[in-house]
């Protein structure tokens, strides 16, 4: 096959461009199987990294300008680089994926989340609007998914949704590569006494809860990710454990593995909305990767995960009191949580890693160049 039959284009007005999903999983994949692959995206340049080319549009100034003008600039890019498959991740590009299947391109839409669950949870959206946008939303994606040649979703649950409207609706699970964060033989006496927390910050997060929580023990917390608002900051800065918290800011990946290695527990104690319930954020088991034990929110899907394999602590996220005493449980305990540890590790190595899931995204993606 020519390197012309094998062109893909990566669409994004959203997620920066070296997004874990998008370029570490999905487009590192794709070249290494041999694809021409870009990535449309924001950014100050057009570049070429491993091997995936960047294409730059402007870095817009607010919400309303993303929504207009950086979704024209994405069609306008998208169709001057005429690729044969395109794939966008974002629910504001659906008319932009419509509008290339219009033109006769086959098309997949990304879904990373349950965004119509998801909205009802969105602080920056007034509260007597939620329910009707979330219906909305829900009914434009319905009636785009049928149009598109592939869903791909980061969940089994968002996958029984869309596969209603399209059967060719997959979970492509957003699972760590299996060499990325662990650490061989991994020296347990060596670990400082923390835990941490790694991604994106807000309330619905934890993030309150996760630092009355270190308040009332006598042990600190590695904090990395922006927080979502200011506000919100203030708020976590103002409780007395925040004098625990050892924040890091947005760091790189290599920077998370040695937050990893430095910890002896990961936190995820995501708030019970709507689209939490069914989620499988990508941090349980990138904790899990690095051969540590998790202290998790008590949801059905998250005890099966993490109790069920012996890998980590669920509790109710809403109780300060459970999660303190699971942190001091869990670093008084070094003989019982290495096991878990391991226990992580040996359950991502055997099921809940990319590198089976990517196998899943070339199958389609030889089936769409067919």
């Amino acid at each position: 096959m020519s390197t012309y039959h094998k062109k893909v284009c990566h669409l994004t007005s959203v997620h920066p461009k070296t997004d874990t999903r998008i370029f570490y999983k999905e487009c590192k994949t794709l070249v290494n199987a041999g694809y021409d692959v870009s990535l449309i995206v924001q950014n100050d340049k057009d570049e070429v990294i491993d091997g995936v080319k960047i294409i730059s549009i402007d870095t817009p100034k607010n919400r309303k300008e993303r929504m207009l003008h950086t979704s024209r600039q994405v069609y306008k890019k998208a169709l001057e680089h005429n690729a044969d498959i395109y794939h966008f991740h974002d629910p504001e590009l659906i008319s932009i994926g419509l509008r290339l299947k219009r033109k006769g391109k086959k098309v997949i839409y990304d879904i990373h989340e349950d965004v119509p669950r998801q909205i009802l949870s969105k602080q920056w959206i007034p509260t007597f609007l939620r329910k009707t946008i979330s219906w909305t939303v829900e009914r434009i994606e319905n009636y785009a998914a049928k149009r598109f040649d592939y869903i791909l979703t980061a969940t089994p649950y968002i996958r029984d949704r869309f596969l209603k409207t399209n059967r060719n609706s997959i979970d492509v699970n957003n699972f760590p590569l299996l060499s990325e964060l662990h650490i061989p033989n991994t020296n347990w006496n060596s670990k400082e006494k923390l835990v941490c927390y790694v991604g994106g910050i807000d309330r619905v997060r934890g993030i309150q809860e996760m630092v009355q929580a270190i308040g009332k023990t006598p042990y600190s917390m590695l904090l990395a990710g922006n927080f979502e608002s200011s506000a919100e900051r203030d708020i976590a800065a103002q409780k007395g454990g925040w004098r625990q918290v050892i924040e890091l800011g947005h760091i790189n990946r290599t920077e998370v593995k040695d937050v990893l290695a430095r910890s002896i527990a990961g936190l995820v104690l995501f708030h019970p909305e709507p689209n939490h319930i069914s989620a499988q954020p990508n941090k349980m088991f990138e904790y899990m990767s690095a051969g540590i034990p998790v202290i998790a929110s008590h949801f059905p899907l998250w005890k099966e995960i993490i109790e069920g394999n012996n890998s980590g602590i669920c509790v109710d996220p809403l109780n300060e009191n459970e999660i303190a005493n699971a942190i001091n449980w869990i670093i008084d305990n070094p003989g019982q949580v290495k096991q878990m540890g391991e226990n992580g590790r040996k359950v991502v190595g055997e099921k809940y890693n990319w590198e089976q899931e990517g196998i899943k995204l070339l199958r389609i993606y030889e089936e769409l160049m067919q």
